[in-house]
């Protein structure tokens, strides 16, 4: 590897340009990658200087030059698909959770769909999921996490969730369950990590699958019998996202991991045309029986790079993303912690306010790696969600509604509202609350603890 160390950082950029005399393409890049390292630092770098006022966002990346080289280091490769740095990430990023396989696709929502089709493929007999089988989940939340099952003709079976964790209601479970019942699929909401226990319990007592939408909790932990894992790592599938708000960034990104074999090989193929081959990127005849297998109707010994046994995508990362993440995973431990400080720091901040807001709680057994703090205006408090929220934005600092609220209530829905499409189970009231009284804020790593009072001392005027 090639460090970005820079040489002479009192030299502009220009007299770095006139001294390119390059004998090989190992020093070209030497130069080329501490040009950008001196970039960076001069036109790049945030200071931290926070002046009450200025835009607190309730996201944004977090990175420094390291992830500008390596980038450019991609870049000059010119490989443009999934390449090396593809490879690194997905075994470096397995190993940091713990997990067997983990494949890289472009989106987080991506990600979901991989998961999702990977449960309809016809090898998993029985447990296949069909048409017309229900899935068990929340409408307080992200749309992709309920897309893919809708548009496959599949059921999603809607619960309530808890207030103040945010989370799917448990004691929900037994009722939503019916025979045609084949999983459940939810996400962890802002870091804070459902109730695994009782989840994991209630698909393996009925032989369901679980997915664990880990978009929003990368890096939380659970803990289970006195064992802890990541969140992702429990069900048979976990999925993530590297959109710039999120944990950790490639820009557009997201990942899919497991433990099972079987799994694992359908996520490929899925991920990658539907093809039945799996032969790396760039590679041919990596099984060594490229023309002697009898596939379908097909005739023996069609080329099997060729060979489609599922109705699958090109969902592939690029390899300057990969690069990126690479990177970002080297911080990432940083970031969870950053994120725990903000978090805490926040909540103590807001705790004089309970009278007339709901602060968040961790769930019981859980470590969360936080994305955003969620506030619910108490709905006797006699205070109005939207009447704070734009207080709160007239002072710049960024305000977001928990996504979809109640899904089932966006246009989406129009057309298959009151049809079979979906199921709901009891009523809904703490999502319609959340939908009419809840918002959060940020707390992500490149907060300070002057953005963090600042908030809270806003906030507080606001409900005052």
């Amino acid at each position: 590897e090639i460090s970005c160390s820079l040489v002479g950082s009192e030299m502009c950029i220009r007299d770095r340009l006139s001294m390119s005399h390059w004998t090989t393409e190992t020093e070209a890049r030497q130069q080329i990658k501490e040009l950008v390292a001196a970039y960076y630092r001069d036109f790049k770098e945030q200071k931290n200087t926070f002046v009450p006022g200025d835009r607190i966002n309730y996201a944004a990346r977090v990175f420094d030059e390291k992830e500008m080289c390596a980038l450019t280091d991609a870049t000059l490769d010119f490989w443009l698909t999934t390449g090396r740095f593809a490879d690194q990430f997905e075994k470096e990023f397995a190993a940091w959770l713990g997990v067997k396989y983990a494949h890289l696709v472009n989106s987080g929502s991506s990600a979901n769909l991989i998961a999702f089709s990977a449960l309809t493929a016809p090898e998993l007999g029985d447990r296949q999921i069909k048409r017309g089988d229900e899935i068990i989940t929340v409408a307080c939340g992200f749309p992709t996490t309920v897309t893919p099952a809708l548009q496959y003709g599949a059921v999603p079976v809607f619960v309530d969730v808890t207030i103040p964790q945010y989370n799917i209601d448990v004691t929900k479970l037994e009722t939503a369950l019916s025979e045609k019942t084949k999983a459940v699929m939810v996400a962890h909401t802002l870091g804070n990590p459902f109730d695994l226990a009782e989840v994991k319990a209630f698909c393996g007592k009925h032989g369901l699958w679980l997915v664990e939408d880990n978009c929003d909790a990368l890096g939380s932990q659970y803990t289970i019998s006195g064992e802890t894992r990541f969140t992702g790592t429990w069900g048979d599938i976990g999925t993530s996202s590297f959109y710039p708000p999120h944990h950790m960034t490639m820009g557009e990104g997201g990942c899919v991991y497991t433990n099972n074999p079987q799994m694992h090989r359908l996520i490929l193929s899925y991920r990658d045309w539907g093809r039945d081959c799996i032969c790396p990127s760039g590679q041919d005849n990596f099984c060594g029986h490229r023309f002697d297998g009898q596939f379908g109707e097909l005739p023996k010994g069609y080329d099997h790079k060729y060979v489609y046994s599922h109705f699958g995508y090109n969902l592939k990362v690029t390899d300057m993303q990969a690069a990126i993440g690479c990177e970002q995973l080297k911080k990432f431990p940083s970031f969870i912690e950053r994120r725990r400080h903000n978090w805490e720091r926040l909540h103590q901040a807001l705790e004089p306010l309970q009278d007339k807001l709901i602060l968040p709680e961790p769930a019981v057994g859980s470590r969360p790696s936080w994305f955003g703090f969620m506030i619910t205006v108490k709905p006797e408090s006699g205070l109005s969600r939207n009447e704070i929220t734009r207080y709160v934005e007239a002072h710049n600092i960024q305000t977001r509604l928990l996504f979809s609220g109640n899904l089932i209530k966006h246009p989406c829905f129009d057309q298959i509202r009151g049809t079979n499409a979906y199921r709901v189970v009891g009523g809904l009231e703490n999502t319609d609350t959340i939908m009419n009284n809840s918002f959060w804020v940020g707390v992500y790593p490149g907060m300070t603890d002057e953005m963090i009072d600042y908030m809270a001392k806003v906030i507080a005027e606001a409900v005052k």
